[in-house]
């Protein structure tokens, strides 16, 4: 009798414990863009830097026409790669090894070959 008594409220508390559990496991997870995704065209043109993508947006046209000021080194492409695989910070499909990365007060980054400044975005999801 006295199992009975405790069994309606240990089922209602079961009940509110598991419907507010915050486990979306059946609903797809947004995460940003890996080099994989952008390795599948050949003529992709980007970095990885602090687990970020940056992707070439020279043929972007409000990114070309963004006037910027240069800040502050952000980083350095230490390797190429042509394989996701082989990606990890510091890596590049195009950009030479030794190239620097800088910010902006833009959303664009610039990255610097023998004077030449090109722009690039963060690829993010969301």
């Amino acid at each position: 009798m006295n199992f009975a008594k405790n069994l309606l409220p240990l089922s209602i508390l079961f009940i509110l414990l598991v419907s507010c559990s915050n486990n979306y496991s059946s609903s797809p997870s947004i995460s940003n863009p890996t080099p994989k995704d952008y390795l599948k065209n050949t003529d992709a043109d980007i970095f990885l830097l602090d687990d970020y993508v940056f992707s070439n947006a020279e043929d972007i046209e409000w990114v070309r026409e963004l006037e910027y000021e240069l800040g502050g080194q952000v980083g350095e492409i230490t390797k190429q790669a042509d394989k996701a695989s082989k990606f990890k910070n510091g890596t590049a499909n195009k950009l030479p090894i030794g190239t620097k990365i800088f910010e902006t007060d833009t959303p664009a980054y610039i990255a610097i070959i023998d004077g030449k400044e090109i722009r690039y975005l963060k690829m993010v999801e969301g």
